[in-house]
C-alpha cells in the first residue's frame, strides 16, 4: 500500500478490526454484483470508494424516468443510457484506482458460472426471482460467498450464504419454481428502502472480504413503516436439489 493509499484508507485503517492488512485484503479482491438497479446502485459506491480491487457489474437495461425515484447513482441526464455504462462511470470518479468491468446483457447460466468463479464474492442485486436463483447456483458450484438483497413496497430482506463454507443456499430457503417478486413497476418501492438493503449487502460482502465474523442462514427483514428488523434462522435443506448436487444445469 503506496503513501497515497494509507491516506485515502486511514479512517479504515485506524480500525483496529481492519487495520492495513484487512485493507490490503480489500484492495486485492474481486467483486461480482448483479443488477444496477436500487440495490446495485446503493451497494456498489461503498465497494468502490471502501478500496474493492475490481467490479464486475452486470446489468442488461437503460435508465430511464422512473429509476430516478430510488437509484440514486443516476441523473437526469442518465435517461436512455445503459446502467452498466454510467454506473462504471460514477463508481470511477468516487475512486479511479477501482478496476470496472461491465456486462451489458442477461447473463445465463455460462456467463454467471465464469464471472462468479473470478470474484471473492457475489451480491446479487437483481429483481426477479429467476436470477436469484441462477446466481445462487452458480455461487454453490464455485463454492463463492453470495448476499442477496430484496426490496418491495416497504419491505427489505438481506441474507448471506455460505456456499464457501458448504453452508445452506438460496434454494434451501426458497424452494419454489416461480414466485411472484412484487415487481416494483406494479406495486411500488419506498425510495430510501433500496438503500437501507444495498448499503447493508456492501456492509456484509466488505465483511466477508476482510474475513470479519459474518452471521450466514439468518432472513433478515426490514419494514421500513416501523423501522423494525425481524430475524429468522433456517437450515440446510439436507434435499435441496442445488447445494446437493454441482451440476450448474
Amino acid at each position: 500500500m503506496n503513501d497515497a493509499q494509507l491516506l485515502r484508507y486511514s479512517r479504515h485503517i485506524l480500525l483496529n478490526e481492519i487495520g492495513i492488512e484487512n485493507q490490503e485484503k480489500l484492495l486485492q479482491s474481486t467483486v461480482l454484483v448483479v443488477g444496477c438497479g436500487g440495490l446495485g446502485a446503493a451497494a456498489l459506491p461503498y465497494l468502490a470508494s471502501a478500496g474493492v480491487g475490481k467490479l464486475i457489474i452486470a446489468d442488461p437495461d437503460t435508465i430511464d424516468e422512473t429509476n430516478l425515484q430510488r437509484q440514486i447513482s443516476y441523473t437526469e441526464r442518465d435517461s436512455g443510457s445503459l446502467k452498466v455504462e454510467r454506473m462504471a462511470q460514477f463508481l470511477q470518479e468516487r475512486n479511479s484506482h477501482c478496476v470496472i468491468e461491465t456486462h451489458n446483457k442477461y447473463l445465463n447460466s455460462k456467463d454467471l458460472f465464469n464471472l462468479t468463479a473470478q470474484a471473492d464474492v457475489v451480491l446479487d442485486c437483481s429483481d426477479n426471482f429467476a436470477t436469484r436463483q441462477a446466481v445462487n447456483a452458480a455461487c454453490v458450484v464455485n463454492r463463492k460467498p453470495l448476499v442477496s438483497g430484496a426490496a418491495v413496497r416497504f419491505d427489505g430482506q438481506l441474507v448471506v450464504f455460505r456456499a464457501d463454507l458448504a453452508d445452506a443456499c438460496y434454494h434451501c430457503l426458497f424452494d419454489m419454481a416461480q414466485a411472484d417478486d412484487g415487481a416494483c413497476a406494479l406495486f411500488g418501492v419506498f425510495s430510501p428502502l433500496v438503500g437501507v438493503i444495498g448499503a447493508a449487502q456492501a456492509v456484509e460482502a466488505l465483511k466477508i472480504l476482510m474475513d470479519l465474523p459474518v452471521a450466514a442462514n439468518i432472513l433478515r427483514c426490514y419494514f421500513a413503516l416501523t423501522g423494525e428488523w425481524q430475524t429468522f434462522k433456517f437450515a440446510k435443506n439436507p434435499a435441496c436439489r442445488v447445494c446437493q448436487s454441482s451440476d450448474l444445469s
